[in-house]
């Protein structure tokens, strides 16, 4: 019965509009209370307790960093330059343009792992390029919306650092690593519908008419976009510093190009980039402290275990549930953003991986996949919203063009579920 209401009390809540976190905690109190309702206010010490419990963790440090080294390497003109230097490298013509939107936002999800983040910053610059160039806006932000979602793939990720504190046996190196592959096939895989629309729908027809960029001045300015995710991702390798301590370095790397290199910043500017990734940086931690009073109910309750042997005893067999969820975590990946999805669900979902003996690590990546493809799938897609909302396009109108790119991914997902080596080589062969 409590535990029919929590998720009653919870999906209503939603449905009303309440914020996700907001929706999580209320629930998760409510139902706390009524379970403890002989000793109501005793019971409902558990709430703050939890609620510090959820955000008292050292990795979630590098979720604020990661935040603002986004927003510092937005503003500084790290993405302009990037995008010079790549059409300078592949040339002019139809179908360029897509593959070089996509290849900058692989490269920066080396420097901040969320996909809302890389999206805008991607699509400042080659949404109104794309459009110059005869590239119809819906394919445009289609394009810069699939492409923003292998930022949570390719490390650093924020996405990766939530689920390790969820998951203590998958540590953030080791998810690091493990998206590296998956996540440059996921990018490859984009290119490739990307550009063969471009060429069957004749779009792009003036880019050929349109100057190429020369090669080693535009290496010149980009030389410093190019070496961040070595300092990031290098340093965490070499043991220079942890994941929490290599997003404070990004920070003040970032800082030092854009205002002593590029000079695209002084200091009015850190005001508003301050408060802007102090807003989102807010947001996605108190939902996972929220989030947290919600597990601690589910955990009180009993409710793990029931669900986890309703399905493994479904007579599904163990690729049958993994159909299963892919199908659930793709369908609510269209309405939640990834933060939101791993807090609900990897509680529930970790026994049955337990159970199948699926490796912690491999099952982080396949999550993250499914999260990915939910990040650009309509109606609510948090990736398309932000590049829709630069093209100034509907959402609806992306869909003809948006599909192709979801399947694309979708059988990376595939190739990663079957040869789980794709996840897991290179954690093994670092040591992880």
């Amino acid at each position: 019965m409590i535990t029919t209401l929590l998720f009653l009390t919870f999906i209503t809540m939603m449905l009303m509009g309440v914020p996700i976190g907001v929706a999580l905690g209320l629930a998760g109190a409510a139902a706390i209370a009524i379970a403890n309702s002989s000793s109501q206010w005793f019971g409902l010490l558990a709430v703050p307790q939890n609620f510090y419990a959820g955000l008292g963790k050292y990795p979630l440090l590098a979720i604020p960093m990661f935040v603002l080294v986004g927003s510092i390497f937005d503003r500084s003109g790290v993405a302009s330059r990037l995008v010079n230097f790549a059409v300078a490298v592949v040339g002019r013509g139809p179908g360029m343009l897509p593959l070089v939107a996509i290849a900058v936002a692989m490269f920066l999800g080396g420097i901040s792992g969320s996909g809302p983040a890389c999206a805008a910053a991607v699509g400042a610059v080659m949404i109104s390029a794309m459009n110059k160039a005869g590239y119809p806006p819906a394919f445009s932000a289609s394009v810069v919306g699939a492409a923003a979602a292998t930022d949570i793939l390719i490390p650093p990720s924020i996405a990766f650092i939530v689920y390790s504190i969820l998951v203590p046996g998958a540590s953030v190196p080791a998810l690091f690593a493990a998206g590296m592959i998956p996540g440059v096939l996921a990018g490859l895989a984009l290119i490739v519908p990307a550009v063969w629309l471009s060429r069957k729908h004749k779009m792009g027809a003036l880019e050929a008419t349109l100057p190429r960029p020369p090669f080693w001045a535009s290496l010149r300015d980009a030389v410093w976009g190019l070496a961040a995710p070595v300092l990031i991702l290098g340093g965490m390798r070499a043991g220079w510093f942890t994941p929490t301590e290599a997003a404070v370095v990004a920070v003040f790397y970032g800082l030092f190009v854009g205002m002593f290199i590029h000079r695209t910043m002084t200091v009015r500017d850190l005001f508003p980039i301050l408060r802007e990734s102090g807003e989102l940086s807010a947001v996605i931690l108190l939902v996972v402290s929220l989030a947290g009073i919600f597990a601690y109910s589910l955990s009180t309750l009993g409710v793990i275990d029931p669900i986890t042997n309703a399905i493994v005893n479904s007579g599904l067999g163990e690729y049958g549930v993994l159909a299963l969820l892919i199908v659930m975590l793709v369908t609510v990946g269209m309405f939640l953003d990834g933060v939101s999805i791993f807090l609900i669900f990897v509680p529930l979902l970790l026994p049955i991986a337990t159970h199948y003996h699926w490796d912690l690590v491999w099952f982080g990546v396949i999550l993250t996949l499914k999260v990915a493809l939910g990040q650009f799938t309509p109606p609510l897609a948090v990736n398309l919203m932000v590049s829709c909302r630069i093209a100034k396009v509907r959402m609806e109108e992306t869909v003809p063009w948006v599909g192709w790119m979801l399947f694309s991914m979708f059988l990376v997902m595939v190739l990663v579920i079957a040869f789980p080596q794709l996840a897991l080589w290179l954690p093994h062969h670092l040591g992880y």
